[in-house]
C-alpha cells in the first residue's frame, strides 16, 4: 500500500514536470522553444545562478548564451547543467570573429553549442558594401573552421542590414556571399519588422538560410519603416500584444526550415512577459 500511495503522491509532480517540459508548445506551435539569456540580463549579472533557476521556472530547458558572466565555459556550462538546461546556441562579439574565430568556437565546443553566431557587425554608419563583403568573408572562414568541430556559425541581422544595395538589400548581399553549407542565419523578427521589412517574405525568399528565431514583439503604434533607428527595450511585449502577425510568421518559420525558436524579451517587464508569450505560443493556431 505505501508504494500506491507514494505513487499517487507523484502524479501532481509528474503532471508538473510534463508541463514544464511542454511550456509554449501547443496544436500548431511545436517549437522547439527557449530563452535567449539576454533577456535575464539585469539579473544574471547580478547573480548568474538566479537568472538559471528562473529561466527552468519559465518551464524552459534550451537556452541561447549570451557571454559567461566571467565564468571560464566548461564552468559555465556546468552551471547549466546543474540547472537542467541546454546550451544550443551563443552570441560573440564580430571582433573576435574576426580576429581569433578558433578560440571563439573552442569556446563553443567547450560550453557545448551546436551553433556559434554574431549578432552585430561592428561598423560605421550607414553600413555599406565592403562592410558587408568583409563579415561574409570573416563569417565564411569562421563556417569553415566550425564545420570540422559540428558548429553551425550564423549571424543573426539586427536591422541596419536592410540599407538597399542594387536589386536588394545588404542584407541579400550577405545571404549571396555567405556559404549555406556552413553559415546560417537568425531572424529577429522585431528587427526586420522595426525596419519596414516582411518577416514571412525573408523567411520564403531564402528558405533553409533562417535556421534560427528570435521571437520578439513590437508595441503597437510604434512606427516603422525603412532604417529607422534603435527602438526602446519598453516597446517589447508579450508576444501576440503587439504588431506581428505570429500566425502567418510561425508557419513560414515552420515550413522554411527553422530548427529553434529563442524568446527575447529586453523589456523591464521580462519575468512578467515571458510566461504571456509562452501562453500565448501554446494557443496560437496556424
Amino acid at each position: 500500500m505505501q508504494h500506491i500511495f507514494r505513487s499517487l503522491a507523484l502524479v501532481p509532480l509528474l503532471g508538473f514536470a510534463a508541463f514544464a517540459a511542454d511550456a509554449g508548445l501547443g496544436a500548431s506551435f511545436k517549437g522547439p522553444i527557449g530563452l535567449q539569456l539576454y533577456s535575464l540580463r539585469g539579473i544574471a549579472t547580478q547573480n548568474p545562478p538566479k537568472a538559471l533557476v528562473q529561466t527552468k521556472d519559465f518551464g524552459l530547458t534550451y537556452v541561447e548564451t549570451a557571454g559567461t558572466y566571467n565564468l571560464p565555459p566548461e564552468k559555465y556550462k556546468a552551471l547549466l547543467a546543474e540547472h537542467g538546461l541546454k546550451p544550443v546556441s551563443g552570441h560573440f562579439p564580430y571582433d573576435r570573429w574576426k580576429s581569433e574565430p578558433e578560440k571563439v568556437l573552442a569556446e563553443a565546443q567547450s560550453i557545448g553549442l551546436q551553433y556559434a553566431g554574431c549578432a552585430w557587425i561592428n561598423h560605421k554608419a550607414p553600413f555599406n558594401e565592403a562592410t558587408a563583403r568583409e563579415a561574409a568573408a570573416v563569417f565564411n572562414k569562421a563556417g569553415e573552421l566550425g564545420a570540422k568541430l559540428g558548429i553551425k556559425v550564423f549571424y543573426h541581422a539586427h536591422g541596419f542590414e536592410f540599407q538597399p544595395h542594387g536589386d536588394g538589400t545588404l542584407l541579400d548581399l550577405l545571404m549571396k556571399e555567405t556559404n549555406p553549407k556552413h553559415v546560417s542565419f537568425e531572424m529577429d523578427v522585431l528587427w526586420v519588422v522595426f525596419p519596414g521589412q516582411d518577416p514571412v517574405k525573408l523567411l520564403k525568399k531564402y528558405p533553409g538560410r533562417w535556421e534560427l528565431m528570435h521571437l520578439k514583439d513590437l508595441k503597437k503604434g510604434v512606427a516603422t519603416g525603412p532604417l529607422t533607428g534603435k527602438t526602446d527595450v519598453a516597446n517589447d511585449v508579450a508576444l501576440g500584444t503587439g504588431q506581428m502577425n505570429w500566425p502567418a510568421i510561425l508557419k513560414a518559420a515552420q515550413e522554411t526550415g527553422v530548427k529553434y525558436y529563442f524568446i527575447e524579451d529586453e523589456s523591464p517587464s521580462v519575468v512578467e512577459q515571458v510566461p504571456q508569450t509562452l501562453k500565448f505560443l501554446s494557443q496560437v493556431k496556424f
